[in-house]
């Protein structure tokens, strides 16, 4: 059993190095395996070789602690590493290639609600204010006919990075 937890608590250790300096053992494992190219990557990644050692010793750890034999114990720690270095990879890999968030822009904010924060002359421009995938954005806004303080709009252009288009929002008739 102190085999199976040396190794669990050696793969732990490793996830945590991993966690730390993660790219560049990365870089050392593609530099080692380079003339396997299968074998670099997301499949040998760090986090993934520290989760199979480390299922793998406390897997088998517990098999043994209750009393399992070692063929099992080995058995049971080879698919809880299986499992774990799997889950491992995929999450590696979901971070890699993860879409990054970027900034709204006003092309994001055509389509939705907007509230007119600054009134909206006919010939000139006021400001709404918009909620954009969670953020509070205010932009310049010019309409075909002036708009109020206060007037629920819905933004139908993009006039500039800064501009945008609206178009009182329809109230049903009651």
């Amino acid at each position: 059993m102190t085999a199976f937890l040396v190794i669990g608590v050696v793969g732990l250790a490793l996830l945590l190095v991993s966690l730390v300096v993660g790219d560049l053992l990365d870089g050392l494992l593609d530099g080692l395996f380079h003339s396997l190219e299968w074998l670099t990557g997301d499949w040998f990644s760090s986090a993934a070789v520290g989760g199979f050692v480390s299922a793998f010793g406390f897997g088998g750890a517990i098999v043994d602690g209750a009393g399992g034999p070692r063929p099992l114990a080995v058995g049971v720690g080879v698919v809880a590493g299986l499992g774990f270095g799997w889950f491992a990879m995929w999450l590696t890999r979901l971070l890699r290639t993860g879409r990054s968030d970027e900034a709204p822009s006003p092309r994001d904010a055509v389509g939705l609600d907007a509230t007119v924060v600054t009134a909206i002359p006919a010939d000139g421009f006021g400001i709404v204010r918009v909620i954009l995938g969670g953020h509070t954005t205010q932009y310049n806004a010019r309409a075909e006919q002036a708009v109020e303080l206060g007037t629920p709009v819905h933004v139908t252009g993009v006039l500039s990075p800064t501009a945008v288009t609206v178009a009182p929002v329809w109230r049903e008739l009651s």
